[in-house]
């Protein structure tokens, strides 16, 4: 049985009831509709709650779908104003260099902020470096990355939507109009306001481009010799992986450094003597990560600390952004302890 006659058929299937068949449909799309439900809202949480909540709606609302689009612009639609609807109601997610200006020296007595929704860290396990579609700008792991999903944060919600529907997606100006009920010309308006907003705040060359420049052994390299600073207190060893303007973030601790003195003095009076760390090699929106696991002095398990995520230029680090709580390695499918 074809491709298209096995689809018709489940859609039959679906429409009638058949939950199964609606399972199979949405099977292929299930990932990236997840991932788009990210970029929009900034929480793997929140992505896992639009998602479910978008194909709860798709499936209640199938005995109306007419078959005028594809099922994949359909549930796109669906899945983008469930997400606006969430985003209207819980907000936008910060990043620490949201909320003030960089620190010169360590804080050493300030805990996290409570009150903040911080962006959160997304696994990237199953997503390609393939454009969505010929029109599109981003691949599916530059879309993800760090920096560009941060920016997206700054975004209204239909500046956002309407550029990661057409820029990511690579749906028409026409579609986008109709799934937000509005003119080609507003989108068109959202497009250009968006994608200068983008411009101003993302580096012109993104992680996958810089990643594919250095080549793995590479990444690995400097990936490991971080690793192995922090577990042997070797400051230069440090200081030699870092950009001179380097900057490290922890959320959702509220403050940030700038700088590698101000980087460096953070790292000498708090990881490098906080304890003894392990570390695991992962990756986290499209970029590589580490899984860092702390035993403070008198305990004897590494448990969960932070996913620590790099941003990489000219072969060194130049932003280091420390997701800290045991729920990020839960996200990444990590255990909350090692040996």
């Amino acid at each position: 049985m074809s491709e298209v006659s096995s689809e018709s058929l489940d859609l039959a299937l679906a429409r009638a009831g058949d939950d199964a068949a609606f399972d199979r449909l949405v099977a292929p799309l299930r990932r990236q509709l997840h991932a788009h439900c990210y970029r929009m809202l900034g929480s793997t949480h929140d992505a896992d709650d639009a998602l479910q909540d978008a194909l709860l709606r798709a499936w209640r609302a199938l005995p109306r779908f007419e078959g005028r689009s594809s099922l994949r612009s359909w549930l796109y639609t669906v899945a983008t104003r469930t997400c606006l609807d969430a985003a209207e109601s819980r907000g936008r997610r910060a990043m620490p260099v949201d909320l003030g200006p960089s620190r010169d020296t360590v804080v050493l007595d300030q805990g996290p902020l409570t009150d903040v929704a911080f962006l959160g860290p997304y696994a990237d396990t199953g997503l390609t470096n393939e454009l969505a579609s010929p029109a599109a700008r981003y691949e599916q792991r530059e879309a993800v990355e760090l920096a560009f999903v941060a920016a997206l944060q700054h975004l209204p919600g239909n500046q956002r939507a309407a550029l990661l529907l057409f820029d990511v997606l690579g749906f028409s100006a026409a579609e986008i109009a109709d799934t937000m009920k509005t003119s080609t010309t507003s989108v068109n308006s959202a497009l250009s306001r968006a994608r200068k907003e983008i411009a101003d705040k993302v580096p012109a060359r993104s992680q996958q481009q810089n990643l594919r420049t250095l080549g793995d052994a590479r990444v690995r390299e400097v990936v490991a010799g971080y690793a192995a600073a922090l577990e042997q207190g070797d400051s230069e060893l440090l200081v030699s992986l870092l950009t001179e303007d380097v900057t490290w973030s922890m959320p959702p601790m509220p403050y940030w450094y700038a700088g590698v003195t101000a980087v460096m003095d953070h790292a000498v009076h708090v990881p490098m003597t906080c304890g003894s760390w392990r570390h695991v090699p992962t990756t986290a929106n499209g970029q590589p990560a580490l899984a860092c696991y702390l035993r403070p002095e008198g305990e004897s398990e590494y448990a969960a600390w932070s996913i620590d995520m790099f941003t990489l230029r000219d072969g060194r680090i130049a932003a280091i952004t420390s997701f800290i709580g045991k729920e990020n390695f839960t996200i990444l499918g990590l255990p909350p302890t090692t040996d």
